[in-house]
């Protein structure tokens, strides 16, 4: 069981910071009700020192925000963990080691969870016995904040670990790398624009069909972005295509389309009628996601297998995952859907392997 020091007041630890090289970074936060996920514990470790440090706290947390960013990162997994900090704070730190992007890079499984690069590289047992937790529940048991301190309790050592053994073997830069790819804030930032793009349902739409499921969706996530909100309290995602796909006239209109209830027709039919009429105006002000391609002909068929056997080949020589490189779906992007922008083209993967794929393409 780890020692560790509860913080309630935030910014009356940041000159701890100051000076420090590495720290381990781990948070909990609650998402169920929200848009943004809710920020509700960050876990921090030093060479010295476990804080369990509590956001949610009437302060001011500005200090410590701009103090917890100058060291560099050690997380494990850190996606979600440098989303819901960059979204709280608007902050993001300047470098990140990440364990599991290392621990791939070494030959252990791609996705080793922290526990078992804990047990992988400690022989320590870790118990993941509240997982499910409400961390926004305050006074937090003591068990919790025990959980929480372990998830900080290795990062350092497993940084300097996997470091050494990466060092070795000449992919420290590798790590790196694919770890600051993490820190873009492209990432993270939310863009109501682009909301279609995540809405499946319309991916074949055309025309007034296509315009209206990009405005309804535009809508709903400044709709669920503004009353921090899951977009599917806002309107489920079947409900919006079939909006789309009717082109409602009316409010009566509405009212016959399954999944719109009373409520909503009162509270937004009027909105959702304007982006409509709007749609049938205007058009698309984006281009029309393709058409979604029919399975891969025979050609692409073997150019694929080539690819992912050159890919299989080298990923051997490394001892490594070959998905660790570039997986098949990555591969089938590039062959069938034409993406150049892989990122097998790109860094020590262009290199490694990308150059030789890239030839392979047709002109």
């Amino acid at each position: 069981m780890p020692h560790y020091t509860y913080v309630e007041q935030p910014d009356r630890i940041a000159a701890r910071f100051d000076g420090v090289g590495a720290i381990g970074v781990d948070t909990e936060f609650m998402r169920e009700r929200t848009f943004f996920s809710q920020l509700c514990l960050v876990q921090v470790s030093t060479a010295e020192e476990i804080y369990c440090i509590d956001p949610l706290g009437d302060n001011d947390l500005d200090a410590f925000w701009s103090a917890l960013m100058k060291p560099d990162w050690v997380a494990h997994s850190a996606r979600q963990d440098i989303e819901v900090l960059y979204q709280t704070a608007g902050r993001m730190p300047q470098t990140l080691f990440d364990t599991q992007i290392a621990a791939a890079l070494l030959g252990y499984q791609p996705q080793l969870g922290y526990a078992g690069l804990v047990q992988e590289l400690f022989d320590v047992e870790l118990p993941k016995s509240h997982t499910r937790a409400n961390w926004a529940a305050r006074p937090l048991p003591d068990e919790y904040l025990e959980y929480a301190a372990e998830d900080v309790e290795y990062l350092l050592p497993a940084r300097d670990r996997l470091g050494d053994m990466l060092d070795a073997r000449g992919r420290l830069d590798w790590a790196l790398a694919d770890s600051a790819l993490l820190l873009d804030p492209a990432l993270h930032d939310v863009d109501p624009a682009a909301a279609i793009q995540r809405l499946k349902g319309a991916r074949n739409f055309r025309g007034a069909r296509r315009a209206a499921a990009e405005r309804l969706a535009t809508w709903r996530e400044q709709q669920a972005l503004r009353r921090n909100l899951p977009r599917q309290w806002i309107l489920k995602d079947n409900v919006l295509t079939d909006i789309a796909y009717r082109l409602p006239a009316t409010k009566a209109d509405l009212e016959h389309i399954d999944g719109v209830t009373p409520k909503l027709v009162q509270r937004a039919g009027g909105e959702l009628l304007d982006a409509i009429a709007a749609a049938r105006k205007n058009g698309p002000s984006t281009d029309p996601a393709p058409a979604r391609r029919g399975p891969p002909d025979e050609q692409q068929r073997s150019l694929l297998k080539a690819m992912q056997d050159l890919v299989a080949e080298c990923a051997g020589d490394l001892g490594v995952a070959a998905e660790t490189i570039a997986s098949k779906k990555e591969l089938a992007a590039v062959v069938v859907d034409g993406n150049r922008e892989s990122r097998v083209f790109s860094g020590w993967r262009r290199d490694l392997v990308g150059d030789r794929l890239y030839s392979m393409l047709p002109a």
